[in-house]
């Protein structure tokens, strides 16, 4: 969802990004079904764009819920991250 953080992508760009960040090759098979179960549940829209001399593309887009939702998961994610990094801190000098 943070790919489709700054505007509407493809399944490709999104996994170049993934890519880009460091999570290595993330592939269709992982990233469709991921997709389509965030369209499900109201999170992104989907729209199909002609391509630029190929085939047309469909374009994947955060809705205000999945905005919503980003930031509630982010929020989440920071606050355990702090909590692993306490206990990683103080398990070290408990030593």
């Amino acid at each position: 969802m943070r790919s489709l953080h700054e505007g509407a992508s493809y399944g490709y760009a999104i996994s170049a990004s993934l890519a880009r960040c460091g999570f290595g090759g993330v592939k269709g098979g992982t990233l469709y079904p991921l997709l389509t179960r965030h369209e499900s549940a109201g999170l992104v829209t989907t729209e199909w764009r002609p391509g630029e001399g190929g085939p047309g593309r469909k374009y994947f887009a955060l809705t205000p819920h999945g905005h919503a939702e980003l930031d509630r998961l982010s929020g989440d994610w920071r606050s355990f991250a702090t909590t692993v990094d306490t206990f990683i801190t103080l398990e070290g000098t408990a030593r």
